[in-house]
């Protein structure tokens, strides 16, 4: 049996999915309980991720489609799909642009 990957949203921690069903440098959304987006990933060393999924920049939900790197210091990122702006995995702040950000979620394994 498979641990299950959660995320805690402003209601709590939540059930997503298995976390075997995650693939190392791919993303998923995820619907949230108030209906709106997560992207949740697995980076290559196994830790996992959430930020929101819509791009501020286009308001598209593409940013679980985006492509993983690392910035200066280890930080690991997504750059959206559209206009490769880039987001902190971490804390969703844009590294392009400091005055825009996406929202972060907690994640853990239960």
């Amino acid at each position: 049996m498979s641990a299950t990957v959660e995320l805690h949203g402003p209601e709590g921690w939540f059930a997503v999915c298995p976390v075997d069903v995650l693939e190392p440098g791919r993303g998923v959304a995820v619907l949230l309980p108030d209906g709106g987006q997560a992207a949740l990933f697995r980076d290559r060393t196994g830790r996992l991720y959430a930020i929101g999924n819509v791009d501020p920049f286009t308001g598209a939900g593409v940013l679980s489609h985006g492509l993983l790197g690392s910035a200066p210091g280890d930080r690991p990122y997504v750059a959206s799909p559209l206009l490769k702006q880039r987001f902190d995995l971490a804390d969703g702040r844009c590294l392009d642009d400091d005055e825009v950000s996406v929202a972060s979620y907690p994640v853990r394994v239960g």
